[in-house]
């Protein structure tokens, strides 16, 4: 590795040790809570009028955007995890992104509450809790699905040599230090249209779509060590799941529902095949038991 490559993946290793030290972690969990009592506190200060008028404009006067705004936040730190994530492995980052999935169509089911009238009252809003049920379950099923996933790969045979990996780990970083970059930008960018009154977007949705061509990018990455039809067909297949993902943010209720928990079954699938099928070096020796999905390196 050359100079400017050594201190790219020492910045990347450094940011990563900071981000997920149990220091930060605890900050970031009294953070959450914090946000979540003040944004419920000036709510209800501006439900009773007593807030300024050049603040009450920015604040809503529904209780429940509490909940969706705290649910933002925890979404954008899970970004994060999925970031550092793809340097260790594909399938724990896939993994990752289906985690995001999942709160996403929990977080959306809690939208749905802002629909609802306070206090609630059910009677002729049946759409809404349609809409807030089907996003309920399909997050349900994306939940018990990767529970699956994670259990298939208990065993999944190693499909690097250890030189070849090293060199493979130190090009995913380069790619997931200019993917935390884009995303910092993105939040910075968003923050600004919000301050100054324009249209915002919403960074989830263009986050998946950037996440797509990095996807395509380790797939490009990942042929230079490892040509076999196998390897480009695994690591493709993971990135059409991020397409379905992404595709699945942007439609209707049913049909997203319908389509993530579609790209979860991909995956699963996907999974299944390359672990029993096509393995490069040997299964655990018979008899050994597997280990638990979260005690795999």
């Amino acid at each position: 590795m050359n100079i400017i490559t050594l201190y790219l993946v020492h910045l990347f290793d450094t940011i990563q040790a900071h981000a997920e030290s149990e220091v930060t972690r605890r900050r970031v969990g009294k953070g959450l809570i914090l946000f979540f009592l003040g944004t419920l506190t000036l709510i209800e200060l501006n439900t009773l009028g007593l807030l300024p008028e050049w603040l009450s404009s920015h604040v809503s006067m529904n209780r429940f955007h509490a909940v969706t705004q705290t649910f933002t936040l925890v979404l954008v730190l899970e970004v994060v995890d999925l970031i550092f994530s793809l340097p260790r492995s594909t399938s724990r980052a896939v993994a990752k992104q289906f985690e995001i999935l999942a709160l996403i169509l929990l977080r959306n089911a809690f939208k749905e509450l802002t629909n609802l009238p306070v206090p609630i009252e059910v009677i002729g809003h049946t759409d809404v809790l349609i809409r807030l049920a089907a996003n309920g379950a399909g997050a349900l099923v994306v939940f018990v699905l990767l529970g699956a996933y994670k259990y298939a790969q208990r065993c999944a045979p190693r499909h690097w040599a250890p030189e070849i990996l090293t060199k493979f780990i130190t090009a995913k970083k380069l790619v997931a230090l200019l993917l935390l970059g884009a995303f910092i930008f993105m939040g910075v960018y968003d923050s600004y249209l919000l301050l100054s009154g324009q249209p915002t977007f919403d960074i989830f949705h263009d986050f998946y779509t950037l996440l797509i061509f990095t996807d395509i990018l380790i797939v490009l990455i990942a042929q230079r060590y490892m040509p076999e039809f196998h390897a480009i067909f695994r690591n493709s297949g993971f990135a059409l799941s991020t397409l379905f993902i992404r595709m699945a943010l942007t439609a209707d209720t049913i049909l997203s529902v319908i389509m993530g928990v579609g790209a979860m079954v991909f995956a699963l699938g996907l999974t299944y095949a390359s672990n029993r099928f096509y393995a490069i070096t040997s299964h655990p020796a018979a008899g050994a038991p597997c280990p638990l999905p979260g005690s795999r390196k």
